[in-house]
């Protein structure tokens, strides 16, 4: 656990409200969205552009005010020091609690702090550079009660920090790309308003996702993001293996999300709140237990494993390419995979304190982004698909972010986030780009120079992918270069710091970025070299794209070069701290008693430049084979006749266990889910027939013969008998009493009459 005085040092004494029209109001942010959503379900149809303008403008008005809310965010941690001086009369009772009040003021003894409650979220602003005291950012909660019962308060508000905007300027930047790109891709799309209409639907509930102030609303963010994603997987349905697709990841998300709801109950119960803010503060002081706190990371980390496509729940991903391929830019860029990743870093004092990840060097979080990175780097390497490469690309590249999570480098692994969504977005739609001319996915059999018809589309995805590879200058190289930094594995070689010693994370960082440069060369050569392979199906030579593709490809390829210089690392090139330096990290990470106190790295020469070696070495390897040896067999050619894998049983059996995906389909398809439902089904078969029909038979042959019985023996016998007798003695009282009485005689009549007048009377007296 966290010692409370590392914490207290850790935070500042000091605190001013971070205010401002747009940070208050960013619940517009998401709303914009959803509005479009309904806008073109109901009027979509009859607009001009059939409701592509209404989503389109949603989404712009919406970049306009997340890149409001950064610039405001900024001033405010820029500002901080000075507004703290003018403002030192501010009314703290007004805004906090009485604890609120005692963290504020400044501390100047040694004992441990009281950690602030869910509305004292304190974020590092400036001041040390500028010669001041530190002084942190109150963090904008806006929220209100929907409803109270039993006691508890079931709240609905927004959380606006430097985490937050900075994802609501991504979400909406490369939504509003993909918007554009769309219009052209997709146009006379069969399905154009409804697949606009889940496109406005997705980006809305990603972004309240974002700016989600407690885990009921992740929650529903969570599942939203699900919903839509299976709306967008599945939108060419009537094709099965696209409906199998969207089924797919449905499913195989509601296996973690089974630990999403059981991790956050746990949660709820231990922290007694729903608020983000109280969970993390509760368990970095020490108010959950470590078993506790344990079993919680590791039901959530169930749900991100699933939902971030982490192995072994990552199967889904690749096959979620059956969507349009901006569907899939988005997906893997900025919504739906990235949101476990989110999770993660907004509670992150739960992961950090569970796992124990200060001081370590091993926990589940790091291990599963570990053997994610290198076994999804494997599995790309044998696809043919261009987008399946990309797909197992981005399942890689998110096993980065969460062995960063989990060697307790969050700065890095946020970063890698967002550099990472800028070229891996490049990277999908400039293979769209790619196949809408060639009308097929198939490097081998669809493409092969492509350079010759589509230069623009070719040097902006050569942009994206040398910053996928993480070669320096471009982005890809300063967020990989911080992640492994961050690790403090490079111990063995001098010392980075960090928050513990993670050879093994460190190991299998570099052994990832050299797989990464190996199969994304591999992809260069087979999609824009070489001969044209490829059959246009009639449509001519293939040919570039038209501007509303091209130019979000360039836009992007631009922010894949100059993402990374948003945090370089203290004293590059100056050798000292400087205003300029470590950006990113400055306006983004939390330093607060909500957020754990973490160890940075130091950046180290010597390492970058032996992961650059590595990588290098990777491209050097794929492109002496496919530029030299397979080029100067034929230029028409994919791989050599003769290869490794014809020559070596070794090399062929590895070789087959990737193109089945190491048999996890087939665990999962054939022997668990066929290996389940047939024996069940036959089961249920047998238990119909010969259980339930058996008994129902029965009971109808039962209830005949008893029928029977009844007729036979009851009614005919017993009862028909017993009226057929009563009948009889009828007939014969009335013939005897017939011939005693009825003789004709009057007087004889009179006096029966009399008789019975008399007893009548009789009995009337003595009874009435």
């Amino acid at each position: 656990m966290a010692n409370l005085l590392t914490l207290a040092a850790a935070v500042p004494s000091k605190s001013v409200q971070a205010t401002g029209w747009f940070l208050e109001t960013a619940w517009l942010i998401p709303a914009l969205p959803a509005l479009s959503f309904f806008l073109i379900l109901f009027f979509g149809k009859k607009m001009k552009y059939k409701g592509a303008e209404f989503g389109i403008t949603a989404i712009a008005l919406s970049l306009i005010l997340a890149i409001c809310c950064v610039g405001q965010w900024m001033n405010q941690v820029d500002n901080a020091s000075d507004n703290y001086k003018k403002n030192a009369t501010y009314e703290t009772e007004e805004k906090y609690s009485e604890t609120s009040s005692q963290v504020l003021e400044e501390n100047a003894s040694a004992e441990p702090i009281e950690v602030a409650s869910a509305e004292q979220m304190n974020i590092y602003a400036a001041g040390e550079e500028s010669g001041y005291e530190a002084v942190a950012v109150d963090a904008v909660i806006e929220r209100f009660t929907w409803w109270e019962t039993g006691g508890k308060k079931f709240q609905v508000g927004i959380m606006v920090d430097g985490l937050a905007v900075m994802m609501l300027f991504v979400v909406t930047v490369i939504s509003l790309l993909v918007h554009i790109y769309s219009t052209d891709y997709v146009s006379g799309d069969r399905r154009y308003t409804h697949y606009f209409a889940f496109l406005s639907l997705f980006s809305a509930s990603m972004l309240f996702f974002v700016l989600s102030e407690n885990i009921l609303q992740t929650i529903v963010g969570w599942e939203l993001v699900g919903v839509c994603s299976f709306a967008l997987i599945g939108h060419w349905w009537e094709e099965k293996p696209n409906s199998d697709a969207a089924l797919k990841a449905f499913l195989t998300n509601r296996v973690g999300d089974m630990g999403l709801l059981v991790g956050m109950i746990i949660l709820f119960w231990s922290a007694g709140s729903w608020s983000i803010v109280d969970i993390n503060v509760a368990a970095i002081n020490n108010e959950i237990g470590q078993t506790t706190l344990l079993i919680a990371s590791l039901c959530l980390t169930a749900a991100v494993m699933s939902k971030s496509g982490q192995f072994i729940l990552h199967t889904w991903l690749p096959d979620a390419m059956a969507g349009p391929t901006p569907v899939s830019a988005l997906i893997h860029a900025a919504t739906m995979v990235v949101a476990g990743i989110y999770m993660v870093a907004r509670l992150y004092g739960v992961f950090f304190e569970g796992y124990d990840i200060a001081g370590s060097s091993f926990n589940v979080l790091a291990l599963v982004g570990s053997v994610t990175l290198v076994g999804a780097g494997l599995l790309a390497f044998v696809q043919d698909d261009i987008k399946k490469v990309l797909a197992y690309s981005t399942v890689s590249q998110l096993g980065y972010m969460v062995m960063a999570l989990g060697v307790g480098a969050w700065t890095a692994a946020v970063f890698h986030l967002f550099t990472h969504a800028f070229f891996k977005a490049g990277l999908f739609l400039g293979a769209g780009s790619v196949s809408h001319s060639v009308h097929s996915f198939d490097m081998k059999k669809s493409m092969g120079g492509m350079r010759k018809f589509m230069p623009t589309t070719y040097k902006t995805f050569i942009i994206c992918t040398i910053a996928l590879m993480g070669l320096p200058p471009l982005a890809g190289f300063w967020s990989k270069d911080e992640i492994l930094v961050g690790t403090g594995g490079w111990g063995l070689f001098g010392g980075t710091g960090g928050n513990g010693s993670y050879v093994f994370a460190l190991v299998m960082g570099i052994i990832g970025a050299a797989l990464t440069c190996a199969y994304m060369t591999r992809v260069i050569y087979l999609t824009f070299f070489g001969e044209f392979r490829g059959d246009t199906h009639g449509h001519g030579d293939p040919h570039e794209s038209g501007k509303r593709i091209t130019i979000p490809l360039i836009i992007l390829s631009v922010m894949a070069i100059g993402a990374g210089f948003l945090n370089l690392p203290v004293g590059f090139l100056t050798g000292n701290t400087t205003n300029w330096q470590e950006r990113f990290g400055h306006y983004v990470e939390p330093v607060a008693t909500y957020f754990p106190a973490i160890a940075h790295g130091t950046p180290s020469w010597t390492l970058a430049i032996f992961s650059t070696i590595v990588a290098l070495t990777g491209v050097g390897l794929a492109a002496h084979y496919f530029f030299i040896k397979v080029n100067a067999q034929s230029p028409a050619a994919t791989e050599l006749a003769n290869g490794l894998t014809a020559k070596n049983k070794l090399a062929k059996a590895g070789h087959t266990v990737l193109k089945q995906k190491y048999y996890l389909d087939h665990l999962y398809t054939d022997i668990i889910a066929n290996g389940t439902k047939g024996p069940v089904a036959d089961a249920a078969y047998w238990t119909n027939q010969k259980g339930i029909d058996g008994v129902v038979n029965q009971i109808g042959k039962q209830a005949a013969n008893s029928a029977t019985f009844v007729y036979e023996k009851i009614d005919q016998n017993l009862v028909d008998g017993a009226v057929n007798l009563s009948g009889k003695a009828s007939e014969g009282l009335g013939e005897t009493t017939r011939t005693i009485v009825q003789r004709g005689k009057v007087h004889q009549y009179a006096a029966i009459m009399f008789a019975a007048t008399t007893i009548l009377a009789g009995l009337f007296i003595v009874f009435v």
